[in-house]
């Protein structure tokens, strides 16, 4: 998995969570749940019956003669508001190489091959190996440092080791030869669904 998708699902978890919380214990205050099913909330749990406010009129105004308050709050929604941009901006940022220049930094000035060429002769190179019933590849990393995600399905009477071994051999080398650059590969397999055969 990504590392960016990695990130996504934790931000994405901690804040439903939070929000999930939240929500129930507004529900469970305003629906005066605590009463009717006869339950006793930790002292100083907020929102026990329906008309308690989350936050008192003591608690909204106990900072606000403080001369530290004002620069406090405003320093930390500054924070929360470049921590949003700064996850928006990863989110927009470009998760595809783009035109690869062929070979390294002393390659032929405008040589570029674009991402999508080198995905589609990588696939259609894959699809010609023994044992492989479809291939699809994309290009994922940086310009500096290409990935190559390779989705196979094999045949029924394909063995996944001897296609790995002719991927690496085949096709991913030959990419490489004719980029001339190091170029990282991850291989997805799957069997292709079939009915099991009946033995009489």
């Amino acid at each position: 998995m990504k590392r960016k998708s990695v990130v996504n699902r934790t931000l994405l978890a901690i804040a439903g969570i939070i929000l999930l919380g939240a929500g129930l214990l507004i529900l469970a205050g305003g629906f005066d749940l605590y009463r009717r099913w006869r339950m006793t909330p930790p002292d100083g749990w907020p929102l026990t019956a329906p008309a308690q406010v989350l936050l008192s009129e003591a608690d909204r105004t106990r900072w606000t003669g403080e001369g530290w308050w004002w620069p406090a709050a405003i320093a930390v929604l500054a924070i929360i508001v470049l921590l949003a941009l700064w996850w928006l901006l990863a989110q927009l940022r470009r998760s595809r190489p783009g035109p690869l220049t062929v070979g390294e930094a002393s390659a032929v000035d405008g040589v570029e091959l674009r991402e999508g060429a080198l995905s589609d002769a990588l696939a259609a190179d894959a699809r010609r190996l023994s044992g492989v019933s479809q291939a699809r590849a994309r290009m994922t990393g940086s310009s500096r440092h290409p990935e190559a995600d390779v989705d196979i399905t094999l045949s029924p009477a394909a063995e996944p080791g001897p296609v790995l071994q002719e991927l690496y051999d085949g096709p991913l080398e030959r990419a490489r030869l004719s980029t001339g650059r190091d170029l990282t590969a991850r291989a997805h397999l799957r069997a292709t669904p079939h009915k099991a055969r009946r033995a009489d």
